[in-house]
């Protein structure tokens, strides 16, 4: 099974790396996530820049944009195959 990992607090949050550690005994994990705290801001769409995807050290993939940008661009062509299932969380607000 293959889980597409997100949240809205950044990719460097300790929730995030402690539920993509636990999920990664039963599944593929793929962490996209925010490059910063994008906290209420979550459903929204960036259309007035570029995004760009970069890889952080830990192997998660962050975006200059919000939690939406993200699985967009994770479902819309940037891997090779669809996850099974989208989680987000675990989130700190």
């Amino acid at each position: 099974m293959r889980i597409l990992l997100c949240n809205d607090d950044g990719y460097f949050a300790p929730g995030i790396e402690h539920l993509a550690r636990v999920l990664s005994d039963v599944a593929e994990i793929t962490v996209v996530a925010p490059e910063r705290d994008r906290s209420g801001a979550s459903n929204s769409l960036t259309l007035d820049r570029p995004l760009s995807l970069k890889r952080a050290a830990n192997g998660f993939y962050y975006v200059n944009g919000t939690p939406t940008d993200c699985v967009h661009l994770a479902v819309t062509g940037m891997f090779d195959e669809l996850p099974d299932m989208v989680l987000s969380g675990i989130n700190i607000g």
